[in-house]
């Protein structure tokens, strides 16, 4: 018989959910279930194997299959998610919500007959829109920086450290936001209703080896492959300059990350905590090319589009200083390791992912 604890990610041969799964195997009776739907995901499935994991093939939106879970868990990790900040701009909205929203309800439901701890993986996209394109900004030739003095934008939750967890999140914020925001709000009834321990982390960029990136979500994996493949790319929206910025978060700073929140009894509250690189850790298209470029070691055309698609915003880097002084951590790897890391990957993997990216 074992003492050890049973944690099930859904979402689990996801990037973020195989990292997660792959971290805790050693220590816990991890059981992963997924739909694959995101291609690339079945990719992750012999590494979890060999590890020990459970598979299930699953869908979150479909309550049976989560039902038929052989166990009771001592956490649930919700992973899961229609990733793109465009899904349904063009088009039914219709996955994105039954996907992040029922499928996080069905998940709610489940935890609270069988999981004694909830972790939710949220984003950054709950924010506002029209308040993240209103922050004051100062242009660099390489970047977009967040001007000092935010008073004239009468915003709450920003400065150059970044975005706090008061930032607005009142208007519009595309249907991934909304459906993450409204997840969020699910969480905290669950919690005060049957008293369900859970925890909720806002993420910014997550990137790194192992993600099999897309214009929509994953965009600086895509644009480290490109370079490695030498494929031609664009800077896309604002005026076409390439200045729009985000930080990166790896994958191995947020299971440290988890690991410390799954160890402190005192803090599953339903608490909120904003999760990213930081400042130091942020990185403009421009920027990224240059780094791509340095690194792989192939310059590859850039051409623009100035246009700006509805659901994009000129800067988001995250202020964690809440989760950072509440856990005593912060993020060890930097643009560099991430870059490197993740051409490494692609070369030792090349016949695989060169399908998945060329």
């Amino acid at each position: 018989m074992t003492n050890k604890k049973r944690i099930l990610i859904t979402g689990g041969a996801g990037f973020v959910g195989s990292r997660l799964a792959l971290a805790f195997a050693e220590d816990a009776l991890v059981t992963v279930f997924d739909n694959l739907r995101r291609r690339g995901s079945e990719l992750n499935l012999p590494d979890l194997r060999r590890a020990g994991i459970e598979f299930v093939h699953g869908d979150i939106r479909v309550p049976d299959d989560l039902a038929a879970l052989a166990h009771n868990f001592d956490l649930m990790i919700e992973a899961s998610a229609e990733p793109s900040v465009s899904a349904g701009q063009t088009g039914s909205p219709a996955y994105v919500i039954a996907a992040n929203l029922v499928g996080t309800a069905n998940c709610l439901e489940f935890a609270r007959k069988k999981a004694g701890r909830f972790l939710f993986l949220s984003s950054s996209r709950v924010y506002s829109i029209a308040s993240l394109r209103g922050i004051r900004l100062n242009e660099t030739p390489e970047r977009f920086e967040i001007a000092p003095d935010q008073s004239a934008a009468g915003l709450t939750g920003v400065s150059p450290k970044g975005i706090r967890e008061d930032f607005p999140t009142a208007r519009a914020r595309s249907f991934y936001g909304t459906t993450k925001l409204a997840s969020e709000m699910l969480i905290q009834e669950y919690a005060e209703s049957y008293g369900l321990e859970a925890l909720i982390n806002r993420c910014g960029v997550i990137a790194g080896p192992g993600q099999f990136g897309k214009t929509d979500q994953g965009v600086f994996t895509m644009w480290i492959a490109c370079h490695y493949f030498g494929i031609p790319l664009k800077y896309t929206g604002f005026g076409g300059t390439g200045k729009q910025v985000r930080d990166l978060l790896h994958p191995d700073d947020l299971v440290e990350l988890v690991k410390k929140q799954i160890h402190n009894d005192g803090r599953w509250q339903c608490e909120i905590f904003n999760v990213g690189g930081g400042h130091e850790r942020s990185v403009s298209m421009r920027e990224m090319t240059g780094v791509c470029r340095e690194i792989v070691g192939r310059e590859v055309a850039v051409g623009k589009v100035e246009e700006t698609m509805t659901w994009d915003v000129p800067v988001y880097w995250t202020d964690s200083g809440k989760v950072s002084a509440t856990y005593e951590w912060s993020p060890r790897k930097g643009i560099k390791d991430i870059v490197s890391e993740t051409a490494a990957w692609i070369q030792n993997n090349e016949r695989l992912l060169k399908p998945l990216f060329a």
